[in-house]
């Protein structure tokens, strides 16, 4: 970097992240994975922060793990969690392992902590030589048709960096989507929710999560504190100070902690308690994921309430959708449209979310007549038979595919695209790509997600389709015979596991216009490209 007038220019990138959490990791993970350059800046001036998410779904695991990152969250994970439900005097024990999910290599709930989550991303970045520039915060943008222009704030200066997009993953309270003056819909919710570690007197098993339900809300204890044993997460009412959305409020006392746990039935006394904060909830949604060059994903584009654990998640999702398309516009021969396909395919997604957290967590914590009647009364009575419902597997397989997003496809997205002779059978364009265990060409036996575990697109030729010449298509394409699958056809899956293509037969030209449109044939941008987008 060169010190100008007291600014300090810096070298420009092709891709900007701002914000350092899960999403922004992620999604600087997988832009670089695909050949992009990226700069990513965070304000914090260091990466700690108590954790908020504790849950990984089975989806975010699979889309992680072409990144090589899945193994070493895992390390450090809890892959068969049980939980302890409370309900007035009953309690119900729930496995969440082992679901009847055979097509996905995670068939489970995962506990993990969101702190152990970016440090395994962060260490993966700078495995590769992207160092998280802490401590620098985004200051004003020059959004151009061909570029923009940066202006972050550091100890060091000033810097001016161009790039050719930002991506917004700085939560709630977004200085990109500020400054790209995009909407923020919704409202907040009536009810904070208090985080805290402290250390308890109480008869509960370390390696389970235990889960209490009353009148006045839920209250959830886990041996998964980072400054004391257990951590407590539970509702409360939404105080009158103002609290920045995202950030940790003003700490709540010991006595109104031990309030909350008895109130909701645990038999848990505090002897210490190292730390707390309440967090501000809000339902909120951007009116659009893209303004020009400037991008938003995770909780800068959508943030909701604790219910179902989709925050994070949801975040990651869009980070691993974003990137790639980032990295690959430039090489796309209509950008406009790749670029186009994020907001399309993730937004309507996100919004059913909204919907779904919105009500688990009217469930969970609203404290109207109904919502408490039903956790207070109605709950404990029906606990009986809840072992009965836990034992119909394939019900419960569904449930956890619709909370894990399993079930997310993008049949109207551009980059769905079915390829004439049609193939039968099987998912269709734009649904995600099972797991299955497959043999390749050589006879070898083995899982379908395992084989595509590397970045990139992926093209499977069935048993007795045409020979593909694919060393003209760059290096992030692959090409993998199945010969345990029989017929002509052809299967496109793009970067973040989704199809993108099926054809039913191997069709050179077919491909090529695809992968043309998803950008695919070019590894990496160049600053001042795309100006067609």
């Amino acid at each position: 970097m060169v010190a100008v007038g007291g600014d300090v220019m810096s070298r420009t990138a092709d891709v900007l992240v701002v914000g350092a959490g899960p999403t922004g990791l992620t999604l600087a993970l997988q832009a670089h994975a695909l050949g992009a350059r990226v700069k990513i800046i965070d304000r914090r001036p260091d990466a700690w922060r108590p954790s908020r998410a504790l849950i990984l779904h089975p989806r975010t695991l699979e889309v992680l793990r072409p990144l090589g990152v899945t193994e070493a969250i895992l390390d450090r994970a809890d892959t068969a969690p049980e939980v302890h439900l409370r309900l007035g005097s009953r309690v119900v024990r729930v496995s969440l392992a082992g679901f009847a999910l055979p097509d996905t290599p995670f068939p489970h709930l995962t506990l993990v902590r969101q702190t152990d989550v970016e440090e395994v991303l962060d260490r993966a970045l700078a495995a590769r030589g992207v160092v998280v520039e802490r401590g620098t915060e985004l200051v004003d943008l020059e959004h151009g048709p061909s570029r923009v222009r940066a202006t972050l704030r550091s100890p060091a200066g000033l810097q001016h960096v161009d790039c050719t997009y930002v991506a917004g993953c700085d939560g709630p309270e977004s200085t990109v989507r500020r400054l790209a003056g995009i909407g923020w819909q919704g409202k907040p919710y009536a009810e904070d929710v208090v985080i805290a570690d402290a250390e308890l007197d109480a008869d509960l098993t370390p390696g389970v999560a235990h889960v209490a339900a009353g009148r006045d809300g839920l209250a959830f204890v886990f041996a998964l504190g980072e400054r004391a044993t257990w951590r407590i997460l539970a509702t409360y009412p939404a105080g009158r100070d103002p609290i920045p959305y995202g950030q940790p409020g003003p700490p709540i006392s010991r006595s109104e902690l031990q309030a909350l746990l008895d109130a909701a039935g645990l038999d848990a006394r505090i002897t210490s308690l190292a730390w707390s904060a309440r967090y501000a909830l809000q339902l909120r949604l951007a009116s659009r994921f893209r303004q020009g060059r400037l991008f938003l994903a995770g909780d800068a584009a959508h943030t909701s309430s604790p219910g179902g654990g989709q925050g994070m998640n949801a975040g990651i999702q869009d980070a691993v959708n974003l990137g790639w398309k980032l990295a690959c516009a430039a090489a796309s021969d209509d950008p406009a449209t790749l670029l186009d396909s994020y907001d399309l395919e993730r937004r309507p997604v996100v919004r059913q979310i909204l919907r779904m957290t919105h009500l688990i967590f009217w469930a969970e914590a609203a404290t109207g007549p109904l919502p408490s009647l039903l956790r207070g009364v109605f709950a404990p009575l029906g606990a009986p038979l809840i072992p009965a419902i836990l034992g119909r597997r394939r019900l419960v397989a569904e449930g956890v595919r619709l909370v894990s997003q399993l079930r997310v496809a993008y049949p109207d997205s551009p980059l769905s695209v079915e390829g004439s002779p049609a193939l039968p059978g099987g998912p269709s364009a734009g649904r995600r790509l099972p797991d299955a265990t497959v043999t390749t060409d050589g006879g070898q036996h083995t899982r379908l997600h395992a084989l595509l575990a590397q970045p990139g697109f992926h093209v499977l030729l069935h048993r007795n389709a045409a020979p593909i010449e694919h060393t003209s298509f760059g290096p992030h394409v692959a090409v993998h015979r199945l010969s345990s699958i029989p017929g002509t056809g052809m299967v496109v899956v793009r970067p973040d596991g989704y199809i993108g293509l099926r054809c039913g037969i191997a069709d050179s030209a077919q491909l090529r216009s695809w992968l043309t449109l998803a950008g695919a044939s070019v590894p990496a941008l160049t600053a001042t490209s795309d100006e067609r987008s």
